[in-house]
């Protein structure tokens, strides 16, 4: 009898603690303790200095939330995986994020591969995920449980398209584009249709891959086609070195490319290569906004120096977009946080004006940057709003 009695009490409490559990996760009334945000990031792969950045943004934000008091009188906890730069990693990661540490949000990726492959996890177990910088359109299509808060490739494409032809005057152009990056495959796409679109003519594309060690033999293609513009949607760790190669090659026209190029390993990899080249970015550190220069003071401060890049205030503006949605939930109970990033409206953020549309996107301005190789910054140039 006695037996009987404990197995059934047994049984009891193990349904009890089920019902109080939301499915892969935390607890759904869970309104006491710290706010457990998880974030995955690429620290130790190809793109890890895009990882690094975007983790310093978020860092500062929570420093910053944390001792003004949290959210809602509570303390954001971060826990921090290293998906080393490789989608199947991405989604392993995320998994345990929400089943092991149980967080009440996600914060990641940068590589729109990365948070393609995790973005399924975050939205079948009901749990916000909001991509600092992932611009491929696919990532917020997954589901309604998925975010960004920067612009998407079909702008981005669209503005450097808009920039050669209207301020440069180019009349051709190349595109040399990664052809196992979703970020780049979606950039060559929108860049091509835009230009076309403005009379240009896209006169010669090539591919290359993230491990590829030499680029001559694509860049020699491109210098017999003679294009007015060359357009590189790619990653900074390769395009440093194409750069390099294309100047010692003599292809000395211009070079534009999107986000993708903003981190400070660039000015080592491709040095004086660089001039005369353009990007598409989120923010200009220059900005003489006060909000923006606060910001690039105590990034500063907390990093020994480094100023930061675009990345770094994607993190830092996904960091406060996701504590001012839970603010005004009341709660970390998913669905009503996702409520709140959903109707997220002129939010001021470093990197402009926040506002989430009804697919889940950001909706705000871009800037056109010129490299500067010898001082090793980006020169504004001018600012391109969404239509």
């Amino acid at each position: 009898m006695k037996r009987t009695l404990l197995t059934i009490g047994l049984i009891v409490s193990l349904l009890n603690s089920y019902a109080c559990m939301r499915k892969g996760g935390g607890n759904v009334n869970d309104d006491s303790g710290p706010i457990k945000v998880g974030v995955y990031m690429d620290l130790t792969g190809d793109t890890a200095g895009f990882g690094k950045s975007t983790t310093n943004g978020i860092e500062l934000a929570v420093d910053e939330i944390n001792a003004a008091g949290g959210v809602n009188g509570r303390q954001v906890k971060l826990l921090i995986e290293d998906d080393q730069g490789r989608p199947e990693q991405a989604k392993t990661v995320v998994s345990k994020l929400i089943s092991q540490d149980h967080v009440h949000a996600v914060l990641g990726e940068v590589a729109s591969s990365n948070s393609l492959a995790a973005a399924p996890v975050a939205q079948e177990n009901k749990i916000p995920m909001i991509s600092p910088s992932s611009t491929n359109p696919k990532v917020t299509q997954t589901g309604d449980y998925i975010f960004r808060v920067c612009f998407i490739d079909p702008f981005q494409g669209a503005v450097m398209a808009k920039f050669a032809a209207n301020t440069l005057k180019a009349k051709t152009a190349a595109i040399f584009g990664d052809v196992n990056s979703d970020y780049s495959k979606g950039l060559t796409e929108f860049f091509e249709r835009e230009f076309n679109k403005l009379g240009g003519t896209v006169i010669r594309k090539e591919t290359y891959t993230q491990r590829d060690p030499d680029f001559k033999a694509q860049l020699t293609n491109i210098r017999a086609a003679n294009p007015d513009v060359i357009y590189v949607p790619g990653y900074y760790g390769q395009v440093g070195i194409i750069a390099k190669q294309a100047r010692e090659l003599g292809l000395n026209k211009p070079m534009m490319g999107g986000d993708g190029w903003d981190n400070p390993e660039l000015w080592n990899l491709g040095g004086e290569a660089l001039k005369n080249s353009y990007i598409s970015n989120h923010y200009s550190v220059d900005d003489p906004s006060p909000a923006i220069q606060k910001f690039v003071t105590a990034y500063k401060s907390k990093y020994k120096g480094v100023a930061p890049d675009s990345l770094a205030a994607l993190g830092y503006d996904a960091m406060y977009v996701l504590a001012d949605a839970i603010k005004r939930a009341g709660t970390t109970e998913s669905a009503k946080v996702r409520d709140a990033i959903a109707v997220t409206k002129n939010f001021l953020g470093v990197t402009g004006s926040i506002t989430i549309n009804k697919d889940r996107d950001s909706i705000k301005p871009a800037v056109v940057l010129e490299l500067d190789p010898a001082g090793r910054k980006y020169t504004y140039k001018e600012t391109v709003q969404p239509e």
